[in-house]
């Protein structure tokens, strides 16, 4: 497996405080009962939403966009220091976006990052594109209103 570089520009960072202490925020992204916040309000999944917290570990769940649209998502962890950073390969091998588990190099990164401020906790959470991926890859995915659906998905969650 290649190892992923990833270079500046080929992604975006979303920065949230919460009133709360790290381990709190920490769980609420690898605690299956506390990722319900995932989903859009009013629309619950019949399908459990599964953690294995370890690296090589996947976590999944059905996102519920509207009554036309779900799909499978979630990650395979890279890195875990509990209460401190998160990193996981985005996607599922059968949903959006789709990866492939023998090539993570080619999957978004995400890196989680939970900083203990004086109000909580500094959630920096950034997503990476590999260099792997070519300019018109980078392009599309750029385009593909990553940016939007995190930004949305992460303004939901309350602690």
């Amino acid at each position: 497996m290649t190892a992923p570089t990833f270079s500046l520009g080929r992604g975006f960072t979303l920065t949230r405080t919460f009133a709360a202490p790290p381990d709190m925020v920490f769980a609420a992204w690898t605690a299956p009962e506390n990722l319900g916040w995932f989903m859009n309000p009013g629309f619950t999944s019949d399908l459990p939403i599964t953690v294995d917290l370890r690296v090589g570990g996947a976590w999944r769940l059905e996102m519920i966009v509207n009554t036309d649209t779900r799909y499978m998502t979630g990650g395979i962890f890279r890195e875990i220091e509990p209460a401190k950073k998160l990193v996981f390969t985005w996607g599922a091998v059968d949903g959006w976006p789709k990866i492939d588990p023998d090539n993570l190099a080619l999957g978004p990164q995400v890196t989680i990052l939970f900083r203990e401020v004086a109000d909580g906790t500094q959630m920096i959470f950034r997503v990476e594109l590999p260099d792997q991926l070519t300019e018109p890859q980078t392009a599309e995915w750029m385009s593909s209103g990553m940016l939007a659906g995190w930004t949305m998905t992460i303004d939901r969650l309350q602690l």
